[in-house]
């Protein structure tokens, strides 16, 4: 199965690569705007429905307990849209503005920045190892609209939202719920 896998790696390498060249030759314009949410991700999910590429996981995320989450390009399309919507729609964010992800590397993780992408919200990922004063400082430097954390992660991350004057949501990601926050799984 590995060989098989890597061998039609290569193949959709080799396909990316020619689609690029002309444009790497200035022989082919380049998009006045480009989204890779709709430009690959998509166009590579409606190739795939009309069997013109091999079907193939977009993305493919395993844990240390041995738990997967395989999505194909149209179910990463898909959720993607969907999480877009919920940024936009539930959490109030327009293109240009700001989110940030306090988040381990979790699929949601992955889901929110196509999703942010998609929309024109500007994702700025954190690790779960910032410190209070590390959120806090971005979530004033950057002026985010929106912070998105675990429910894991909440109270840490609750400690220093008083003092964020720009922030319209909070998503949290994850099967809790907290007072005040919005539920990603829930909206999605």
């Amino acid at each position: 199965p590995s060989r098989t896998f890597h061998a039609k790696s290569r193949l959709l390498a080799s396909q990316i690569a020619s689609y690029y060249e002309p444009i790497n030759k200035c022989k082919k314009e380049l998009p006045e705007y480009f989204n890779f949410a709709s430009d690959v991700l998509d166009e590579w999910a409606r190739l795939e429905k009309d069997g013109r590429k091999p079907a193939n996981p977009a993305f493919w995320w395993v844990n240390d307990e041995g738990e997967e989450v395989k999505w194909s390009f149209e179910e990463l399309g898909s959720l993607s849209r969907k999480a877009a919507n919920v940024l936009s729609e539930a959490c109030g964010l327009q293109r240009g503005d700001r989110a940030i992800a306090v988040l381990p590397r979790v699929p949601e993780w992955w889901l929110l920045s196509v999703a942010c992408m998609r929309a024109g919200i500007v994702f700025m990922p954190g690790t779960s190892q910032l410190t209070a004063k590390d959120i806090s400082y971005r979530l004033q430097a950057s002026k985010a609209k929106c912070i998105i954390t675990s429910d894991t992660l909440a109270p840490a991350v609750e400690s220093v939202l008083p003092d964020s004057q720009f922030l319209k949501s909070k998503l949290i990601v994850g099967q809790g719920s907290r007072d005040g926050w919005l539920n990603l799984r829930e909206l999605l």
